[in-house]
């Protein structure tokens, strides 16, 4: 249907006579041949290229320090409520304090009878299979 209407644009076009206002007409009608055929750019709707993106924000930061002290802040998985109070130390067990919360011990420092040994010298090993066979083709 398009390749008809410019059809009929171009042939008459011929017909003008030739002086400087139709000459300019004329390189106007052609202009317009060459971009009436484009599509037009579609609005996005949902997700896609066109959209800009919203930022994901995390969770607000508590800073206030006399809370951070008091509640067990972030411990609350439910929407409604408040943040578990925090008990006396003693209230707590004894393994709790205990626990290694920095870097896990290397396979030289653990004991060779414990299961902690043979759990970190399985991973070891792991670790060191992936890393031979990262570059090898199927």
């Amino acid at each position: 249907m398009s390749g008809y209407s410019l059809f009929r644009i171009a042939t008459l076009t011929k017909g003008i006579t030739s002086n400087a206002t139709t000459s300019l007409c004329r390189t106007n009608v052609f202009n317009r041949i060459q971009t009436c055929g484009y599509a037009k750019k579609v609005v996005a709707k949902g997700k896609g290229k066109g959209m800009v993106k919203d930022e994901h924000r995390g969770p607000d930061v508590c800073t206030d320090p006399v809370r951070l002290t008091s509640y067990a802040v972030g411990a609350n998985i439910l929407k409604q409520g408040d943040d578990p109070h925090l008990k006396p130390p003693d209230q707590y067990p004894e393994w709790l304090f205990q626990l290694n919360l920095g870097t896990p011990k290397k396979l030289q420092e653990l004991e060779s009878d414990t299961w902690e040994y043979w759990k970190r010298l399985r991973k070891e090993n792991i670790w060191r299979f992936n890393r031979l066979h990262k570059g090898k083709k199927f």
